[in-house]
């Protein structure tokens, strides 16, 4: 008898105890998307959403540490003060960056290690409501989702959505067994999900389900209320009193929303679009998709108001970020994030109804596998783009740090970030512009650098730098000829 031999039933029971793991899949898929969390954001898919969170990070460091005023380098000739989401994310980049010196991938780290965690309180908390066989499924969905590479970017998205489920936790929690330190849990990472993205805040509607039971005590009714007041005045600060003074002082435009009236009008010719978030964009997925759908259904046949109810109060709040966000919610693919837990929880409810193995198993592996291929590439870095990191060093060989420059990024900051200076971007067609350019040299831009992979036809001057791709430029020069 070989004694080191393991057993074949008991080799099923291991694979199944680690398969159903949420544990082990969180872990695995970490792992996997560590695969080049070291790229700089030369990714096709909004690079420039994160370099800009980049520019806070780093003039934190090099500017002004001051939480409540950060920077961004594209100053246009002033301080590069902007109004923003709370920056948590951006600051904890930064207190990294402090102690073991800058880089831009600390960002992705960060948010990969909160939104993993997220996963797993998303896992708990409907493991706690529902069952283990709903709350699998359902984190499992959510990992392949549009989850997948956008907890891997330097952007809040899943960053906040994952503290409010920390929050979220610890709330419910409160709400049944009333421990001191469940509230203050759930201020802390409910407040700091919500300041890091507002539209986190939609999940504050599920307390509305427990809050009208009558097995809960009023007097923690009141307790909760009271404390539910701190995050959502420290949201209300932030977002309605202090950005809007920042935006005026200090001339940047913030992004507050649309009028819902404005909003309307600008979906309502658009619907292919908004539809196409939903059904592709969500999980890269129609089978995982058509599975949300068949939860819907099961919810309904079934009579399951537990489930219903969570989808219909999420649905209405969401409608109204919908309408509130107007054209960039059918422009932009990341504004279907805060949604897609929701119909990852329906996806869990219909694999719940499903006994087959060999079902369950043909219906991940087409959904996973359509996830994955259908976001791959985020994973890896364009030849044509490396050229742009050269741009620091081509900076410093011709300007000083403190000189401005303009550069034709074409309304994409992302060169400018690389090129580690501040000043302006601007269109191909401005950096044409004579009258532009005067412009600008009255507020102070020293130099003009143009990328002649877009600028297609020869700039007039002499350059004072000239290779394959960029030329450089000084203004004074220019004028003087």
């Amino acid at each position: 008898m070989n004694l080191f031999k393991i057993p074949d039933k008991l080799k099923i029971n291991l694979t199944n105890k680690i398969f159903f793991k949420i544990e082990f899949w969180i872990i695995f898929i970490f792992l996997l998307r560590l695969y080049g969390i070291s790229n700089p954001p030369l990714e096709t898919a909004h690079n420039w959403r994160q370099v800009t969170g980049l520019m806070v990070v780093r003039n934190f460091l090099e500017e002004n540490s001051n939480i409540l005023y950060p920077r961004i380098d594209d100053t246009q000739g002033d301080t590069g003060i902007i109004g923003m989401e709370f920056p948590v994310m951006n600051y904890i980049c930064f207190i990294i960056s402090k102690i073991f010196g800058y880089t831009d991938w600390y960002g992705r780290l960060i948010n990969l290690i909160v939104s993993s965690i997220g996963i797993y309180f998303f896992y708990k908390i409907i493991k706690e409501h529902f069952n283990h066989k709903i709350a699998f499924y359902s984190s499992l969905s959510l990992i392949f989702s549009i989850w997948f590479v956008f907890s891997r970017k330097m952007m809040p998205d899943t960053f906040s959505i994952s503290l409010v489920f920390i929050g979220l936790y610890y709330g419910l929690r409160f709400l049944k067994r009333y421990f001191i330190t469940d509230i203050f849990l759930y201020i802390l990472f409910f407040s700091l999900g919500i300041l890091a993205k507002i539209p986190a805040g939609m999940y504050l509607v599920i307390f509305a389900i427990p809050f009208f039971s009558k097995n809960i005590k009023f007097k923690y009714k009141i307790v909760f209320s009271f404390s539910t007041l701190i995050p959502l005045s420290l949201t209300y600060l932030w977002y309605f009193v202090w950005n809007p003074y920042l935006s005026a002082k200090y001339g940047v435009w913030y992004n507050s929303g649309n009028d819902f009236f404005i909003g309307f009008s600008e979906l309502s010719g658009n619907l292919d679009l908004i539809l196409k978030k939903f059904y592709f964009e969500s999980f890269y997925s129609f089978v995982f998709f058509a599975l949300a759908l068949i939860g819907i259904g099961f919810a309904i046949i079934k009579s399951n108001y537990k489930i219903l109810v969570v989808f219909a109060l999420l649905s209405f709040i969401f409608v109204l970020y919908i309408i509130k966000s107007g054209h960039y919610f059918y422009e932009q693919n990341y504004y279907i994030i805060p949604y897609v837990p929701i119909l990852a929880l329906l996806i869990g409810y219909t694999f719940s109804f499903i006994n087959k193995k060999w079902l369950i198993s043909i219906l991940l592996i087409c959904g996973i596998s359509e996830c994955i291929i259908n976001q791959y590439q985020d994973f890896t870095i364009k030849q044509s783009e490396l050229y742009k990191l050269n741009l620091e060093a081509i900076a410093d060989s011709v300007t000083n740090k403190t000189d401005l420059i303009v550069i034709n990024g074409n309304d994409n900051p992302q060169q400018l970030y690389l090129s580690h200076r501040k000043g302006w971007i601007c269109t191909d067609k401005n950096i044409d512009d004579t009258a532009y350019i005067k412009g600008i040299a009255k507020k102070g831009c020293d130099y003009i650098f143009v990328n002649k992979n877009t600028f297609n036809k020869k700039y007039n001057g002499t350059p004072i730098y000239d290779d394959a791709n960029f030329q450089i430029f000084k203004i004074d020069i220019m004028e003087n000829n």
